[in-house]
């Protein structure tokens, strides 16, 4: 069976990475895309609230205007989502990819996100949404929400597509990182890829044994690796790795208490993510 890719599309200027990294990740997983664009599900009922004291016959008056007006606004909304949906479809399938379904739904995007992902191999979200304040550089309101709540991985696409040819894992040996060991052993999406490793903390014979079982998985799998221990910092240390590693694909369990995943998800998650130019593949 074909896995499909679900990739999240909104007017923002990261839809069209969104749509060049699932077309990438596409070929090579040998798999589908699936568009799905998400609206306020409250648009076109914003302005029901007429309290006051508005006499009775100028207020009905005024309440069907409201009304012509907020259904006006989702036609423009369900408008403008489509045309989103064509556009992405035209990238992805400029790239010789194949999209298997287009979805326009009015909902909250976890909602939205959670009927659709079942049939996904994973989530492909931009790191910056159609309301981001990229004076503050803040994330996008939906990606650690979504990352919490979905049972996918969660792909968060940087602001630009550049070819990837090496994956950095962050590991620190616990369960989540094994499972990201174990994912990227298996996933097509990074076979072609150096796979870099990298503990941060203090060398020590723990601290190597899981850099070489890491390393036995990967290589078993027909994978490339190099692995490193680096000490500092970890949100800086492995910040400044990817900033030198150039195209890379950074690949970290979401969750945990270690220094490492407790920067991914909260404070200093927001943080990297916020900061990191290169795409993110989350798992939970």
């Amino acid at each position: 069976m074909t896995s499909t890719i679900l990739a999240l599309v909104d007017g923002s200027i990261y839809s069209k990475s969104v749509c060049d990294h699932a077309a990438w990740a596409a070929a090579k997983m040998d798999a589908k895309v699936e568009l799905l664009h998400v609206f306020d599900r409250l648009a076109g009922a914003q302005n029901s609230d007429l309290s006051g004291s508005i006499a009775l016959g100028a207020r009905t008056a005024l309440l069907e205007k409201l009304a012509t007006l907020d259904e006006q606004r989702l036609k423009l909304l369900q408008q403008k989502g489509r045309a989103i949906l064509d556009d992405a479809r035209a990238i992805i399938e400029a790239a010789g990819q194949t999209v298997s379904g287009v979805h326009l739904r009015q909902d909250d995007l976890t909602d939205a996100v959670a009927a659709q992902e079942n049939s996904a191999a994973m989530i492909m979200i931009g790191k910056r949404g159609e309301a981001a304040d990229f004076a503050s550089l803040r994330l996008g309101a939906h990606v650690e929400e979504l990352v919490r709540a979905s049972h996918k991985p969660v792909f968060v696409a940087s602001r630009a597509f550049k070819p990837i040819d090496r994956a950095v894992i962050a590991y620190d040996g616990a369960a989540s990182s094994q499972r990201v060991v174990d994912h990227v052993a298996r996933n097509p999406l990074f076979s072609g890829l150096t796979i870099e490793v990298i503990t941060v903390g203090s060398r020590n014979r723990e601290t190597e044994k899981g850099l070489e079982n890491a390393k036995a998985v990967l290589a078993g799998a027909g994978l490339e690796v190099e692995t490193k221990i680096l000490a500092g910092q970890p949100d800086a240390v492995l910040g400044q790795r990817v900033e030198e590693a150039g195209s890379c694909l950074v690949a970290m369990g979401a969750y945990g208490h270690s220094r490492i995943r407790s920067f991914v998800i909260g404070s200093t998650t927001s943080e990297m993510l916020r900061s990191c130019k290169a795409p993110v593949l989350l798992m939970r």
